[in-house]
């Protein structure tokens, strides 16, 4: 047997393993309806067990079951670990298999019990957040990075990112990059890239980054996206990190972000999910306490854009940070 077809053969049985442990794992209702649980949220096992009223144990050999087939990961926060539904890589063998598995799953309506448990915890969640920051007000009062710094969702939204098929990488455009965090990791990506934002003092800063990492590639633009267009910018690909809580108009963005995007290409945007804690509006600067997973999707569809993944991260404060993906249809 040649070498080429040794991998192919392994290959091939490591693709039979992995379909036979997701046909397991998508083989007992209660399973099933775990999945539909982490479409929208993620969930200590704790948690999870209360939800279903199970023991821990039990639920522990379940999402043992579903990550072991590649259905669902894990994210540590503090001395907790967190489930949540895996992201789809679609150059994966079984790609087709698990988007069916997981629209199948997203079609299905919780029990009222199942449902009662989730908004109970959403709201335990928010008391936790209250009491955190009441005891640390004093230091971090004025600090955004204390609700979702950027080492909390980087890496997955540059996973993400990786896992997007787009026409061609020859331009990215970050919106609002902030310190300029994420700049090195388009700049090794895409031929050129744009960093737009409102405000001359966080474009400085992400220049200062973009200087010191030696980013050879990156156009800074001082301005909003409606004047996109004025700039002849047009985008392979769209970043928009924790910035559409601070827009007047977040609906506004989605249109002129799908202008900018060519036919094919992709926006990916991280933000909150709604949350009631008024203090970050108040001493943030947030117009807006987080969004409903369904205002992406709406605003989304009204721009002209198809829906892809979703990622929700649960975070240690009570916060929630959701990653969403949108494609602009080809012509």
């Amino acid at each position: 047997m040649t070498n080429s077809s040794a991998l192919a053969a392994l290959s091939d049985s490591s693709s039979s393993e992995t379909l036979a442990a997701q046909l397991k794992a998508a083989a007992e209702p209660l399973r099933v309806e775990i999945l539909a649980v982490l479409a929208q949220n993620s969930y200590a096992v704790s948690e999870l067990a209360r939800i279903f009223a199970v023991g821990q144990s039990g639920m522990s050999h379940h999402l043992k079951l579903l990550t072991s087939a590649g259905l669902t990961t894990t994210r540590r926060e503090g001395n907790s670990i967190f489930y949540r539904r895996a992201m789809i890589d679609p150059a994966q063998p079984l790609a087709p298999l698990q988007q069916a598995l997981f629209r199948s799953v997203d079609q299905l309506e919780l029990r009222a019990d199942i449902r009662a448990q989730c908004v109970a915890i959403a709201s335990e969640r928010a008391a936790t957040s209250q009491q955190f920051f009441a005891a640390n007000a004093d230091k971090f009062r004025a600090q955004q990075d204390l609700i979702a710094s950027y080492p909390v969702y980087g890496e997955q939204v540059a996973q993400l990112l990786h896992n997007t098929p787009l026409p061609s990488r020859h331009l990215a455009l970050e919106v609002g990059p902030g310190q300029g965090e994420f700049l090195p990791v388009l700049a090794r990506r895409f031929t050129h890239v744009v960093a737009l934002d409102n405000a001359a003092e966080m474009l400085a800063h992400s220049r200062a980054t973009a200087q010191t990492a030696g980013l050879t590639n990156v156009e800074f633009i001082l301005g909003n996206t409606a004047q996109l267009a004025q700039h002849r910018v047009l985008a392979d690909c769209i970043i928009i990190n924790m910035v559409l809580h601070h827009t007047p108009s977040p609906a506004t963005i989605f249109k002129d972000l799908s202008r900018t995007l060519t036919p094919g290409g992709a926006l990916i945007v991280t933000d909150l999910c709604r949350h009631e804690q008024d203090w970050a509006r108040v001493n943030c600067g947030d117009l807006w306490q987080g969004f409903e997973p369904a205002d992406f999707t709406d605003w989304a569809t009204e721009a002209g854009l198809n829906e892809g993944q979703s990622l929700y991260i649960a975070l240690r404060n009570g916060f929630q940070v959701q990653l969403r993906q949108f494609f602009k249809p080809n012509l």
